[in-house]
C-alpha cells in the first residue's frame, strides 16, 4: 500500500453509494471506483447534456444507476435501505455560482435539504461506516485578501451557491454525533477549482474556452484577473477516496479537509494563456472590468492538513494540469475515445504518486 493512494484491496467488492455520479467529477470518480472493483450504486439526476462524460464512460450493464433526486426524501431513503452501502461519497449538488443566482431556491433545496435527506437515510439504515460529503473552497467567509483558508476559518458565503454549501457544512455538523452513534464516521471535503477532460458544463472556464475555440469563436472572459486554486480533477478525487478509507478504519481524523493544488492560486488570465498555447491560434477577449453578479475575486486554500494526516499532496503544477486538460480535449475532438483518454490520465496520476513515494516525497 502506497501512502496517498487509494487501497484497491479496501475498495474491491465494497458496496459504495455515489451521489452525483452523472456529473463531471462524479463520472471520473465512478470510473476510478470501477477500476478498483467496487460495487457502486450511482444516485443522481440524468446527465444534463448529451455530451456528458458519464455517457461516454459508463455502460448500464456495469453499474446499478439510479435516477433519484436527493430532494425526494422517500425515494432517497428507499434507495439507501435497498442498497445498504458501506461507504457513501456524496457529490450530488447544484455546483454553479451563476446558476445559484438565477435558481436560488433550487440551489438551497439541493445542497442543504438534499444533504439532510441523505444523512437522515444513512443514520436510519445503519450500514455505512464512512461518509464523505463534498462541499467547496467557497464555504469560507471571504474578505478577498487572498490569504489561503485553513479548515478552522469561519464559514460564510456572499452568494447563494457559497452560502448553500456553508449551510451544507452545518447540516453535516448537526448529524455528526448521531451518525457516529450508528457507526458511521463523516467528514467534509473542500476542494479548489477543478479542471480536466470531459467537463462540458456551462459557465466553467475550460469548457467555455473549448466550445469557443473549437468552433472558431472569440472567447469572452468576464473576470480575467480573478484567482482560484486550480487543480486537475483527479487530485481531489484521490483525496476523497483516501479520506473515506481513513474514516472507515476508525482512526481519528479531522471533521473537514481542504484539497488544493501544489502551486499558488492563479488568475483566469494565466490559465487561459497556458491553455491557448496547447490549442494554437485562438481568440480571447478579456473584459476590462468585472462583469455579471458578484463573485469572490481571490480564493486560495491551505491543503497542509490533508498532506499531514492523509499523505495526500498535490501532484501536478499549473502548467502540467492545463497541459493534461487541454490535451484531453484536443484528442477527444480529434476522435479519441473518452475512456482511453481517462485511462491514460488515471495511469499518469497513479504513476506520479508511486514515483513520488519511491523518492520519499509525499
Amino acid at each position: 500500500m502506497i501512502a496517498g493512494l487509494p487501497d484497491r484491496n479496501f475498495w474491491r467488492g465494497r458496496r459504495v453509494l455515489l451521489t452525483g455520479h452523472t456529473g463531471f467529477k462524479g463520472a471520473w470518480l465512478l470510473f476510478w471506483l470501477e477500476a478498483m472493483g467496487a460495487r457502486v450504486t450511482g444516485c443522481s439526476l440524468s446527465p444534463d447534456r448529451p455530451e456528458a462524460l458519464f455517457s461516454h464512460l459508463h455502460a448500464a450493464e456495469r453499474l446499478a444507476s439510479e435516477i433519484v433526486d436527493i430532494r425526494d426524501p422517500k425515494g432517497l431513503a428507499a434507495l439507501v435501505a435497498r442498497t445498504e452501502p458501506e461507504v457513501v461519497l456524496h457529490l450530488a449538488a447544484q455546483s454553479l455560482v451563476r446558476r445559484g443566482y438565477s435558481e436560488p431556491h433550487a440551489t438551497f433545496e439541493t445542497n442543504v435539504s438534499g444533504t439532510n435527506n441523505l444523512l437522515r437515510a444513512i443514520a436510519e439504515v445503519k450500514s455505512a461506516s464512512a461518509l464523505v460529503v463534498t462541499t467547496t473552497d467557497k464555504v469560507y467567509r471571504n474578505c478577498d485578501d487572498g490569504r489561503p483558508f485553513v479548515e478552522t476559518d469561519p464559514l460564510g458565503g456572499h452568494d447563494p451557491y457559497s452560502a448553500s454549501k456553508a449551510a451544507c457544512e452545518m447540516v453535516v455538523d448537526g448529524w455528526r454525533s448521531r451518525l457516529a452513534d450508528e457507526g458511521c464516521a463523516v467528514a467534509t471535503a473542500r476542494a479548489g477549482n477543478v479542471i480536466g477532460g470531459g467537463d462540458w458544463a456551462e459557465d466553467r472556464l475550460i469548457p467555455d474556452a473549448v466550445r469557443a475555440w473549437s468552433s472558431g469563436r472569440v472567447l469572452q472572459v468576464r473576470r480575467p484577473d480573478a484567482t482560484r486554486p486550480w487543480q486537475h480533477v483527479l487530485e481531489p478525487l484521490r483525496g476523497y477516496l483516501v479520506l473515506a478509507e481513513r474514516l472507515a478504519s476508525g482512526q481519528d481524523t479531522a471533521p473537514a479537509f481542504n484539497f488544493g493544488p501544489r502551486s499558488e492560486s492563479a488568475s483566469v488570465r494565466k490559465v487561459l494563456s497556458l491553455a491557448a498555447e496547447q490549442f494554437g491560434a485562438v481568440r480571447t477577449e478579456f473584459a476590462e472590468t468585472s462583469q455579471g453578479p458578484a463573485e469572490a475575486h481571490a480564493l486560495a486554500l491551505d491543503p497542509s492538513l490533508a498532506e499531514t494526516v492523509l499523505a495526500v499532496r498535490g501532484l501536478w503544477d499549473l502548467q502540467q494540469t492545463v497541459t493534461l486538460t487541454a490535451g484531453w480535449y484536443r484528442a477527444f475532438l480529434a476522435g479519441r475515445p473518452a475512456r482511453d483518454l481517462c485511462e491514460a490520465d488515471l495511469t499518469a496520476c497513479l504513476d506520479t504518486v508511486r514515483r513520488a513515494s519511491m523518492a520519499g516525497i509525499r
